[in-house]
């Protein structure tokens, strides 16, 4: 049998599902292959070349290309971002990194949130916002203070020093700050505003004078606030145990904030704004907890009871003993008659957080409120011994705690240090099986297993010991259970917050000074405003001196003052302020910084406030970042605030309207693997790199990352780091080595890919062609548009050039999109780098594309990369667009054009299989949608064997005798032949 003619064929599109054919006999394909080897189809059109994108031609001096662009911004530089192209749609953009303290030295951690706010800021501008990056210092504070007494001179000019070192570090790490807008915490002229706000506070009654037991730290000799006292009793800055004073100090009213503060973490979780950690540790600090207050009556003492606030009314048949505070009234009162319990209270600042110890109180037994019942089982009825403990908080609650060791942790511990193995009493048991799938509660039986190993301190069901409501769910009971007492008034439910007002008061000198004068005639008197500041006396003796104390209490020329309100002797006060009241208010002043009069204007309040984008550590989470949001709910209630004109409640109310908190740089650290030992530099032989060893010895050393530390010798010094590298390439390293929000472990190895990236992409801009004059009269997206309207008609060459323009463009397109993507996340800054990694090795390939749409695709390249290594961005640009003028403030960020729609390809690879191993990989038009089946089949068949590398590699493996079928799969990406 004949056979059967090849069909006419025209390249057709391929289809998705796979297909097979007979095919015709070896003759007729040798034949068809002798037609096609004498075709004109066959001609190849010659081919552009261009120079080579892929070598460093020279070496490229980064620091150089720092220093220049650092010369040729000039003032501006100064001026914080310049907007390009037209105003966004999202219009001002207020971006601030959280201000340093001025120690003198930069470290890594602050050259990563500095980065990460510049590249943010630069973006925005870009995108043609208005943007503000301000710079200050947080400049008050006991370090400096410290310093002054060590070195024998004034904080003042220790800190002026720091700022001026630390100010030049930052110049050189090619930010776009707003100088203009700098600002000193310990400058009159902020710390005046400072005073205002906390006068502002005083009348509003949100400022007040109170005694109260304080946290004294021994060494720096000062009050610090409940929330400056670590897990551990030690102060936050100096590490000492703090001691427990009575002291009258100033508080600021933020408990009169509690609900707004918590309510409002709602706003800030939505979109993710806040991160969810922080918004965590916000709330359980407020710490709202609902509960009951219980009366225990005292044995032999009518009308005399303790009050005791629980969570868990559910537990209270089984209270075994009750536990009160050192500062309890009752403990009080009866320690100055008892020299061992007064000698027990005067042990506890010393005891661990997790001290289990007591003191017994003699001839004090206190009756469970529901012994008063029938029901009550007898055990419930037994009067209950009293104790003072160390684990009980005075200023929680009420100073008392029920002590049930069968359901709380700490109470167990008690317990058994107090009891040893005595009983406990669990009157609440674990759900069953049943009791779990079930609405119906299961009354429990039997005991719990092995009672006395642990406490269940959970939620369940009320066991046979809870009298009249055993077998409830232990939820409903709690509630029964007030029900049932409140009558008698020995029960009622309330609510408790963790939160303390906070106190403010410093006995140290380098602070703002409280306004206000005690007058014996007058009392607490407020300084007037047309006195502000109350500025720091000058007590260089002091410092000269190393006298340790608050040297205010001492400048008698300082204290003595007259009373504003009647004119007689007064003294003005000598504590200063915590340095969190500087920091809680100070990204406001940012929005009017050289107003005299003011903190800030309405105004500029609504120009500018609040903050969009807030980076600083999660360290912050609970003081700064709460203290702030209580001043500015206050601030937003005072006239210094527009009565209208903000978007929303919930924008007016907050400071910044997203945080970004990013992650610690840890330092490569080595340890002796003898002795665990931190190693210093010099004493490690590195001959090995993969194995390094400690010096002089066989022993092998350890290698981890751990936080910088000056006891690990594994700190970083970023200027040597930056003079060394440049600094553009030390930002895009620190930025593509991980995730904003990741720890950093910083590799000074690995910059070298960064530096011969760079280098390729400027090699790769050097040697663009040029674009013909009619190229160069398109936009790109037009230039593709006319082209592809003639795609049809193109000769195979100009559609191979369409193919490799349109995949490039696409490439453009889709980094585009990403990187925007990511920059808007700000947590993925890392993928802008590997992004733009991935784009410009397209375009070091595609010489094959037209020159402008090379050119157009290094353009985008180049902006996309400006905001993160502006410098160098700066010198590509200046290559690439000669005459356009520096990349900020004159060129805008790329965005995605309308060319998606025409950008396929005219070109395929088809992977041609023979019993489904891979022989060749051709390229071949892409078939018309409508062409299938054996249509299909012919056209991928005709296609392979027109290409060189099917004649090669296909049609002399193929024994057409021996073909049982072809499979054509994914529209032609595959072809298998079956043998």
């Amino acid at each position: 049998m004949p056979s059967p003619a090849w069909p006419a064929v025209g390249r057709l599109p391929a289809i998705c599902a796979p297909s097979q054919m007979a095919l015709p006999s070896r003759q007729r394909i040798y034949q068809r292959l002798t037609q096609l080897s004498t075709s004109s189809a066959l001609r190849l059109q010659p081919r552009r070349h261009y120079a080579s994108h892929g070598q460093q031609q020279n070496h490229l001096d980064l620091p150089a290309i720092d220093e220049k662009w650092r010369k040729a911004w000039g003032k501006n530089l100064s001026m914080g971002p310049q907007p390009s192209g037209s105003e966004s749609s999202l219009g001002p953009q207020f971006v601030l990194p959280m201000f340093p303290y001025p120690s003198g030295n930069l470290h890594l951690g602050h050259l990563r949130v500095y980065t990460i706010a510049d590249v943010m800021a630069r973006f925005r501008s870009m995108q043609g916002c208005k943007v503000i990056l301000p710079m200050g210092w947080d400049a008050f504070g006991l370090p400096a203070e410290n310093a002054a007494l060590a070195r024998g001179i004034p904080p003042a000019n220790w800190t002026k020093s720091n700022i001026a070192k630390m100010k030049e570090q930052l110049q050189v790490m090619n930010g776009c700050w707003s100088w203009d807008r700098e600002l000193a915490t310990c400058d009159p002229e902020f710390y005046k505003h400072t005073q205002k706000l906390f006068l502002m506070l005083h009348e509003q009654g949100l400022a007040y004078q109170a005694e109260a037991e304080v946290n004294f730290d021994p060494v720096d000799k000062t009050v610090v606030a409940n929330e400056q006292v670590d897990a551990n009793g030690c102060s936050w800055r100096s590490g000492a145990k703090v001691e427990k004073r009575k002291l009258r100090q100033w508080f600021f009213k933020i408990s009169e904030y509690r609900d707004a503060l918590l309510d409002d973490l709602e706003t800030l979780a939505k979109d993710n704004a806040w991160p969810e950690r922080v918004l965590n540790m916000q709330r359980n600090w407020l710490g709202k907890s609902h509960g009951a207050l219980v009366s225990f009556p005292i044995l032999g003492a009518p009308g005399s009871s303790l009050e005791v606030f629980t969570t868990r009314p559910d537990t209270l048949f089984g209270a075994q003993y009750i536990a009160l505070a050192a500062s309890h009234p009752l403990v009080v009162d009866m320690a100055k008659n008892d020299p061992e319990l007064q000698a027990f209270i005067d042990t506890l600042p010393n005891q661990p957080p997790e001290s289990k110890a007591g003191f017994l109180l003699k001839g004090v037994r206190a009756i469970n409120p529901l012994a008063f019942h029938e029901d009550t089982p007898q055990a419930t009825k037994t009067s209950l011994p009293v104790y003072v403990a160390s684990y009980v908080i005075g200023d929680y609650g009420e100073g008392a705690v029920m002590g049930v060791p069968a359901h709380d942790a700490r109470d167990f511990d008690f317990w058994r240090y107090h009891h040893g193995d005595a009983p406990m009493r669990f009157v609440i048991a674990k759900h069953n099986a049943k009791s779990e799938s079930s609405d119906s509660p299961v009354q429990p039986s039997g005991s719990p297993p092995l009672p006395q190993m642990a406490p269940l301190t959970g939620h369940g069901i009320m066991a046979e010991t809870s009298g009249q409501f055993k077998g409830m769910l232990s939820t409903e009971a709690g509630h029964q259970i007030i029900q049932l007492l409140e009558p008698a008034k020995l029960a009622k439910g309330i609510e408790k917050w963790r939160l303390r007002d906070w106190l403010i008061s410093r006995q140290r000198y380098w602070g703002t000074p409280i306004p206000i004068i005690h007058c014996e005639s007058c009392g607490p008197v407020r300084v007037p405003d047309a006195d502000l500041p109350v500025k720091l006396p000058e007590v260089d003796n002091h410092w000269a001196a190393g006298k340790p104390g608050n040297p205010l209490e001492n400048a008698e020329d300082w204290v003595n003052c007259k009373c504003p309100s009647c004119g007689g002797g007064a003294k003005r006060d000598t504590d200063t302020m915590d340095t969190f009241v500087d920091s809680s208010w100070y990204y406001a002043r940012f929005a009017d910084p050289h107003n005299p009069d003011v903190p800030f204007t309405p105004e500029a309040a609504q120009n500018f406030l609040p903050v969009d984008l807030y980076i600083g550590g999660i360290e912050h989470a609970i003081l700064h970042l709460l203290y702030s949001r209580f001043i500015y709910k206050f601030l937003s209630t005072t006239p210094l605030f527009p009565s209208s004109g903000f978007p929303s409640k919930e924008t007016k109310m907050e400071p910044f309207k997203r945080l970004i908190t990013q992650g610690m740089v840890h330092g490569k650290t080595y340890t002796d693997s003898a002795n665990g030992r931190f190693l210093k530099p010099e004493e490690i032989d590195h001959s090995n790199p993969a194995q390094p060893r400690v010096k002089g010895t066989e022993r092998p050393a350890n290698v981890s990352y751990e936080k910088m530390s000056k006891s690990k010798y594994n700190g970083v010094d970023p200027t040597g780091f930056v003079a060394k590298y440049g600094t553009d390439a030390t930002r895009t390293h620190m930025l593509f080595q991980a995730p904003v929000a990741d720890v950093l472990n910083w590799d000074e190895a690995k910059i070298t890919g960064v530096t011969r990236w760079f280098a390729r992409v400027y090699d790769c801009i050097k040697s663009l062609p040029a674009v013909d004059q009619i190229e160069s009269s398109y936009s790109v997206e037009d230039y593709l548009a006319k082209q592809h309207a003639a795609l049809a008609s193109l000769p195979p060459h100009a559609k191979k050039e369409w193919d490799a323009d349109a995949t490039l463009w696409r490439k453009v397109q889709a980094t585009i999109r990403s990187v925007t993507a990511s920059f808007n996340d700000v947590y993925a800054l890392n993928t802008v780098v590997s992004d733009l990694m991935s784009l410009s090795n397209a375009l070091t390939t595609a010489s094959a594309c037209s020159p402008l749409v090379q050119r157009e695709a290094a353009s985008a390249l180049v902006r996309m990369l400006a905001p993160l290594a502006p410098a160098f961005s700066e010198e590509c640009w200046s290559v690439l667009c000669p005459e356009a003028g520096p990349i900020f403030g004159n060129s805008v960020f790329p965005t995605e054009d309308n060319s998606k729609a025409m950008l396929i390809p005219s070109m395929q690879n088809c992977a041609v299989q023979v019993n489904g191993k891979l022989r060749a990989v051709v390229s071949i038009p892409v078939p018309r949608a409508e062409v299938r089946g054996e249509a299909l089949r012919d056209y991928m068949i005709e296609e392979i064997m027109m290409t060189e590398e099917g004649r090669k590699k296909v049609a002399s493996l193929v024994d057409l005798e021996r073909v049982k079928k072809v499979i054509v799969v994914k529209n032609g990406a595959t072809v298998n032949f079956v043998m």
